[in-house]
């Protein structure tokens, strides 16, 4: 058995690969650029109006004569004399002959008069040519994780599609005799299949989609075929079930007889000690406790991100913040533990019913809280390690 350090450490050791792909932009959201971007054009591609008003040849008077209107798409070429004016709108191109715009609040107008309040200086609400960014300028660089603002960048620049990193294509095993679809009847005996969909959840809220499901009985040919079929055909294989040391817990044993390289084999922790990590030339596969807590915390701290590396992410497995505790929390415990919280006016509550097979409190939880193996008491304000949710 080993500490979350030397596990966080092997995994860090491994050498992650990253496939390059081109992607439209509309299915571009939360991947990574793989190559960096340079701006066709420049942005904006006109001198252009910073919100509504007059654009302005500029004299000495207070008084201009109004020529005409300049609306946000024209393309209408106005020549104007000092002293002459157009309305304008916000986003529209500058006439070359305007100096600057005034906005429609500080003057007045009679019939084609323009009366202003004050002096306008050179430049007076104009975005210039190129102000945000400039032809074959760097838009954004590779490695660049594109969120919605990103994505409207590009768009805003004429991309269409980018080269990203692939996601990795994730599978889901779920395992035990005992495990009944939800909907069927519930014999004496069996529960409820709940591991797979809350992990499929889980991968969808974090943006990977691509999740193959798999259900293997508590059989050793079974178990080992079905192993074999989803490492063949997937990135990494996420397995629920059937890791721990009972006569029917098959998954090591299956493991070891396809060859998969394990990176470490139970883990000081808890919830999630029957934890298993292995690899296969650039497959990973990852055999969770079959509790469902432990399941999903081994999860939110182990898979999510590995995947996110797979995808080209800059993460890490210590991704923690720091935040007060709510009440006094006795520790009593021979292994470190992550305890389901809340997190709520900047400070973090643990809850009720931290036993691994328990979701409820899970259901509510927005954190993970670190504690360190001990026995011992934590005060309420000192400061703990927190993983967000």
């Amino acid at each position: 058995m080993i500490s979350i350090d030397e596990a966080f450490s092997k995994l860090d050791g491994v050498d992650f690969p990253l496939k390059e792909t081109a992607v439209s932009l509309m299915n571009a959201s939360h991947c990574v650029l793989s190559e960096t971007v340079l701006s066709p054009i420049n942005m904006p591609p006109f001198r252009q109006s910073n919100m509504d008003g007059f654009a302005l040849s500029l004299h000495e008077a207070l008084v201009y004569e109004i020529v005409g209107e300049v609306k946000a798409g024209d393309s209408k070429s106005i020549d104007l004399k000092p002293g002459q004016a157009v309305k304008i709108f916000t986003g529209a191109a500058i006439p070359n002959s305007a100096q600057a715009v005034i906005q429609i609040e500080k003057v007045s107008t009679k019939d084609n008069q323009l009366f202003l309040q004050e002096t306008v200086l050179h430049e007076t609400n104009i975005r210039p040519l190129g102000s945000q960014i400039q032809q074959n300028d760097i838009a954004l660089e590779k490695g660049t994780f594109l969120n919605p603002a990103a994505i409207g960048f590009l768009a805003g620049l004429g991309f269409t599609s980018v080269n990203v990193y692939q996601k990795p294509t994730v599978a889901i095993i779920t395992t035990g005799n005992e495990l009944v679809a939800a909907g069927q009847p519930l014999a004496h005996g069996q529960v409820y299949e709940s591991n797979g969909i809350m992990l499929q959840t889980a991968l969808h809220n974090s943006h990977f989609n691509q999740v193959k499901m798999y259900q293997m009985s508590d059989d050793f040919e079974n178990t080992k075929s079905t192993l074999k079929q989803a490492i063949d055909d997937n990135d990494i294989v996420v397995v629920s079930g059937g890791i721990s040391v009972g006569d029917y817990d098959f998954v090591y044993h299956a493991l070891q007889s396809l060859n998969v390289e394990t990176l470490f084999y139970k883990v000081n922790q808890k919830p999630g000690k029957p934890l298993l990590v292995g690899k296969l030339n650039d497959k990973m596969i990852f055999a969770l406790p079959g509790n469902p807590a432990a399941s999903l915390t081994c999860f939110y701290i182990y898979v999510l991100p590995t995947l996110q590396k797979f995808s080209g992410m800059k993460t890490s497995y210590k991704t923690t913040i720091q935040k007060n505790l709510a009440n006094d929390y006795a520790v009593d415990n021979t292994r470190d533990q992550f305890l389901k919280a809340t997190i709520s006016n900047d400070e973090v509550t643990i809850l009720s019913h931290q036993d691994s097979s328990m979701l409820d409190s899970f259901a509510l939880a927005n954190a993970l809280v670190y504690l360190k193996n001990g026995d011992y008491t934590m005060l309420k304000g000192d400061k703990v390690a927190v993983y967000l949710l």
